[in-house]
């Protein structure tokens, strides 16, 4: 139940062509204190409860404890979410042995775009694709949870 991510800002649209699957995700937050995030999501026909904990000092590492719910279950739970309920298209581009996540967000945050790739540990090597730009792992105002309070389009 341990999660190991990096994330890096994204240069151009060019992982468009590489991705293997989209989908739309909405998804608010019922809790974003930073020592624990409770998540409610959206993707694409199924619904999602998220419990996220304190990311280690380099933001690479933290708790995550996920299990799926009835989308009209998760209809329902982000009626009660924090204001600025999250929405953006997900891409998946597979890396060798890893899969980015590239997400391009809408609403309040368009403009922003950020790929994740999950690693099975911190010092794992990975191709980087030229379209990868910027590492804000660690970097606070790009969690999901952030940006739901403080949105990019803002700064």
């Amino acid at each position: 139940m341990v999660e190991i991510e990096r994330k890096y800002l994204v240069r151009n649209t060019s992982y468009r062509e590489e991705a293997i699957s989209q989908k739309r995700i909405v998804q608010g937050f019922l809790n974003t204190d930073p020592n624990r995030t409770v998540r409610v999501r959206i993707k694409g026909d199924e619904g999602f409860l998220t419990v996220k904990g304190i990311s280690n000092a380099s933001g690479t590492t933290r708790f995550e404890w996920e299990t799926g719910i009835k989308v009209e279950e998760a209809e329902a739970l982000l009626q009660l979410c924090e204001p600025s309920v999250i929405d953006k298209i997900r891409y998946e581009i597979p890396n060798g042995k890893y899969l980015f996540e590239v997400d391009e967000f809408h609403g309040a945050n368009k403009g922003l775009t950020i790929a994740e790739i999950e690693l099975g540990n911190e010092k794992d090597i990975f191709e980087r694709p030229d379209w990868l730009g910027e590492e804000v792992t660690g970097d606070i105002r790009y969690y999901n949870s952030q940006l739901s309070k403080n949105p990019f389009t803002e700064w």
